[in-house]
């Protein structure tokens, strides 16, 4: 039994949990049964990588705020420089988990973005909040959303550079489903570049390209930096999409169950903390506006974490469908039909040449059973349906049910 859970862990309440079972006990003895014995995690301290971006609040505020400990492990977050140096990092296992683009896991799972490996989505981090920014200096000539960009590319005919993050991951998709459905083909009409998130504002200060997707606080970033404006939000495209995931390979998750439960349960505990209230968000913010994290001012953070929106043209709004952390699990169960439909835009856009087994792929890699025990431990919520519906921007119902038929049914395609 570990120091940490002597003082409060007795024998008699160790049987009381056991009579119990898992209905009515407080999630904290629970996570204490759970950390010692045969169910105690496997490997007690875990490095998590992480880009610097708002989403990767949960994993910070569960390791800053010591509820890692309660499910006996101990969270190192690690500051990582690129998507390729966490997926590098995550294959040849100098990470254990990151913060990670759902897409960039099931690239890595099909070989498609590098190396091959099997690999493991255990939870869903948040959903909601990115954006697509346009340079005020196309801005300035009426390029301020979808239509606006069409036009003006129709019309000054010269080569349009757009960046996105990695070439499998969410910000990519995001970028070319707008462009898409704006009539701009992202293959033929525009030159599309990897930058990493944190080199986004700087590269579009010196030219380097003409839009950007990339999450927060880049966006708003650039605004305040008076170089870029938000043309649309991802909210706006997928209204409650899936976005960064706790990423790790199939293999941690098969050596190592124990702990793969305990930090998802643990993650799962800090994105409830968050969405709690104001204070906590605001705390969170303070909190990742650090150097050792995001490294950029509070309100450069707070604002769209709270909803609280501009555009960089005088346009001001408050969005309910901000960066959402927990929603009473909604947001943290790994649907499939969500795995599934990074899969079809994988294929929309030639990244994968053959259609794959759709739902085979995505019951191999999102570990439901795992996040099922976490849920458990964390006592959240799960929803019933490992499947979910949804009206994107263009029109078109997601529901994951014949995803050949949906990956082919978009007219503008590589």
């Amino acid at each position: 039994m570990t120091d940490l859970l002597k003082p409060s862990l007795t024998r008699r309440s160790v049987l009381l949990a056991a009579a119990v079972g898992a209905v009515g006990i407080s999630p904290a003895l629970r996570a204490a049964v759970y950390a010692q014995g045969s169910d105690a995690p496997e490997k007690k301290e875990v490095k998590i990588g992480f880009i610097p971006l708002t989403d990767c609040a949960s994993v910070v505020m569960a390791s800053v705020l010591g509820i890692d400990k309660k499910y006996g492990v101990t969270i190192i977050p690690s500051k990582e420089a690129s998507w390729a140096g966490v997926r590098d990092k995550l294959v040849n296992g100098e990470l254990d988990f990151a913060h990670v683009l759902y897409g960039l896991v099931y690239g890595v799972h099909l070989g498609t973005a590098g190396p091959k490996k099997d690999m493991a989505v255990l939870m869903t981090l948040n959903n909601n909040g990115q954006a697509i920014s346009l340079s005020k200096k196309l801005a300035d000539k009426g390029a301020v959303d979808g239509p606006g960009l069409a036009k003006l590319m129709a019309s000054e005919k010269r080569e349009y550079t757009f960046a996105q993050t990695f070439p499998t991951g969410t910000h990519a998709m995001w970028l070319y489903y707008w462009l898409a459905a704006n009539g701009i083909n992202p293959m033929t009409d525009a030159k599309v570049i990897t930058v990493p998130p944190p080199q986004m504002v700087a590269n579009m200060r010196i030219g380097n390209m003409d839009g950007f997707c990339v999450g927060e606080p880049w966006n708003h970033r650039a605004i305040m930096d008076g170089i870029g404006v938000t043309a649309v939000t991802t909210q706006d495209i997928w209204k409650d999409h899936p976005e960064k995931v706790l990423g790790t390979t199939a293999e941690f998750t098969q050596k190592y169950p124990n702990t793969a439960r305990a930090v998802t349960a643990a993650i799962l505990e800090a994105s409830q903390w968050i969405d709690a209230s104001l204070a906590n968000k605001n705390k969170m913010a303070e909190t990742i506006a650090g150097k050792a994290y995001v490294n950029t001012s509070v309100d450069v953070i707070n604002q769209r974490i709270l909803g609280r929106y501009q555009n960089g043209m005088g346009k001001t709004w408050d969005d309910p469908n901000h960066m959402k952390f927990f929603n009473d699990g909604a947001v943290n169960f790994p649907y499939l039909s969500d795995g599934m439909w990074f899969l079809t835009q994988h294929k929309r856009w030639g990244l994968l040449k053959e259609h794959p087994d759709y739902l085979a792929v995505a019951r191999q890699i999102n570990k439901i059973d795992i996040y099922k025990q976490a849920a458990s431990a964390a006592k959240v919520n799960v929803p019933k349906d490992v499947m979910r519906t949804s009206k994107l921007i263009d029109g078109t119902v997601w529901d994951g049910k014949d995803p050949k038929k949906y990956a082919d049914s978009f007219k503008v395609r590589a």
